[in-house]
């Protein structure tokens, strides 16, 4: 069912010392696919060093042996593959390698490159030939292959932070993440305009069949041609069914008109559910797979941010009960998601700021820089939308968090972050109020219970009202909230253990605590302000 041998290389470039073995070999291990070194594939096959190669054949004979390799190599399995400093010169391997996958361009400042190459002397024989001063071998060579890598799309500067930094800065430059833990992994995907190709970039993880995809009334007239267009073209039977939108129609009966529709589109336990739309899309599209016939493939193309940013990831489906949100559902990953940073332009500009809340969280969570972009945000959250890397680096914090702990036993809980006041604020409201607006309530709220707590930077409640409020997100609860009512909701939360509603709440920029009680009159405090 799940094919495995569709290629799609990544290969790492770049002048020497830029590090494409280092973070190659951690990519890879973010991405679970095997890694490639192209040097060592040449040293092995030759029974030869680098040095040794150059000395018996000279550079034309080792370019030939390095052409053998790469093009062995793009035919192989998907990898990461790190290439020689001049790997590329030649237009033929260059056009072998960007048919085969994509190619980033690793760059680094002289200074830095002249220390890593100097700490490995004699291993590099372009910078030891013709010269006492590798120093100045490696700034002829910089000078002289500027043009040529300057000409390569992708382009990422490494620092001399920590590894793990620079592999984030990588995937978000790539769109592409890998979630794990959860039975069949599955990639995320960030990519402009790949609502056109769907059906190909599906074909790659789940053989072609039977494939129902479910949108709503307000994604179906925009994208739902597009993506059956693309579907039927990989050799897929696409059929579209259309759900009401909204919030409202996120219940049991809405799971059932998905179940007839199935069966009416002749989906066996070898078809896919595709869902095309939000988060109230993807949550009952989920959970009507994870339910017909005891568990059907599904993939994922989340239209909103706030889908994009949260409820996509992660594999938690659902339907909401009169006496909650989400009460019924179930755990059921994806082979795929996929997000096309375009379906942002047709995005209202109130969507963009309910997602951005959602953003906001991820950015107090685990990534300060992303939370100071956001601020900077501020009056202009609609320039997100033709921004992929943000995007990109705002899913980020959620998919490290659910590869640690995909069923929510631990450190996943961090995500409930504004949520267990948010969902409260939601159910007392009816639903009035969006899920990002009580997101940001939510989320200031529960940085004044730390406060009061003891567990947060002092003013932490402040600096969380600043950039949300200049994004134009609500920070205070909403006139006429029902606060018995909002209680009751609270103490409903789906995460409570043995009866005790438990939170997530911040400690500072970057760091959260979870498993939090609070005591019932701090939280009653909270809801009064």
């Amino acid at each position: 069912m799940i094919r495995t041998d569709t290629p799609e290389h990544l290969f790492l470039y770049g002048p020497p010392g830029s590090g494409k073995s280092t973070l190659g070999r951690a990519l890879a291990d973010a991405l679970e696919i095997p890694f490639v070194d192209l040097d060592e594939r040449i040293v092995k096959a030759a029974r030869q060093t680098i040095p040794e190669l150059f000395a018996a054949v000279g550079e034309p004979g080792f370019r030939l042996r390095e052409t053998q390799a790469l093009q062995a190599v793009c035919g192989e399995p998907r990898a990461v593959v790190a290439l020689g400093g001049g790997a590329l010169l030649a237009e033929a391997n260059r056009a072998c390698a960007e048919a085969a996958g994509r190619i980033v361009c690793l760059r680094a400042s002289a200074e830095t490159l002249a220390i890593r190459t100097a700490s490995q002397p004699g291993t590099r024989p372009l910078l030891a030939a013709a010269s006492a001063s590798a120093g100045a071998n490696l700034a002829a060579l910089l000078e002289n292959r500027k043009p040529h890598y300057d000409s390569f799309a992708l382009q990422l500067t490494v620092t001399n932070a920590l590894p793990r930094m620079n592999v984030r800065n990588l995937q978000a430059l790539l769109g592409l993440y890998h979630v794990g833990g959860m039975g069949e992994p599955y990639d995320v995907r960030v990519a402009t305009g790949s609502l056109s190709r769907a059906g190909h970039l599906l074909a790659a993880v789940h053989v072609p069949c039977p494939a129902m995809v479910v949108a709503d009334t307000a994604t179906a007239p925009l994208y739902g041609a597009t993506v059956i267009a693309s579907l039927r073209a990989a050799g897929f039977s696409p059929t579209l069914t259309t759900l009401p939108a909204g919030e409202t129609h996120k219940t049991l009966a809405t799971v059932q008109a998905i179940w007839g529709a199935a069966q009416r589109a002749g989906i066996d336990r070898g078809g896919l559910f595709i869902a095309l739309g939000g988060g109230v899309v993807g949550d009952l599209t989920g959970f009507a797979a994870a339910t017909w016939l005891r568990g059907v493939r599904w993939a994922v193309l989340p239209t909103t941010l706030l889908a994009m940013a949260d409820s996509s990831l992660g594999g938690k489906t659902g339907a909401d009960l009169p006496e909650g949100k989400n009460l019924v559902g179930a755990f059921h990953p994806p082979v795929l998601v996929l997000t096309d940073p375009a379906t942002l332009a047709t995005l209202p500009v109130a969507e963009i700021r309910a997602g951005l809340a959602e953003v906001v969280k991820h950015g107090v969570i685990d990534d300060p820089e992303l939370f100071d972009a956001c601020t900077a945000l501020a009056g202009r959250p609609e320039t997100i939308r033709s921004d992929a890397a943000f995007v990109a680096r705002a899913l980020a914090v959620k998919v490290r968090t659910i590869c640690a702990d995909p069923y929510e036993k631990g450190i996943r809980a961090a995500l409930n972050l504004g949520h267990t006041i948010g969902h409260g604020v939601e159910q007392a409201m009816q639903f009035t109020i969006g899920h990002g607006e009580a997101v940001a309530i939510g989320l200031v709220a529960e940085a004044r219970i730390a406060e009061t707590l003891g567990l947060a930077d002092t003013g932490l409640a402040g600096r969380l009202a600043a950039t949300l409020g200049g994004l134009g997100l609500p920070v205070d609860l909403p006139p006429g909230l029902d606060r018995a009512a909002c209680l009751r909701a609270i103490r409903l939360d789906k995460k409570r253990v043995a009866g005790t509603v438990r939170f997530a709440l911040p400690l500072r920029i970057g760091a959260v605590q979870t498993g939090v009680e609070v005591p019932v009159e701090i939280l009653d405090a909270a809801l009064a302000r």
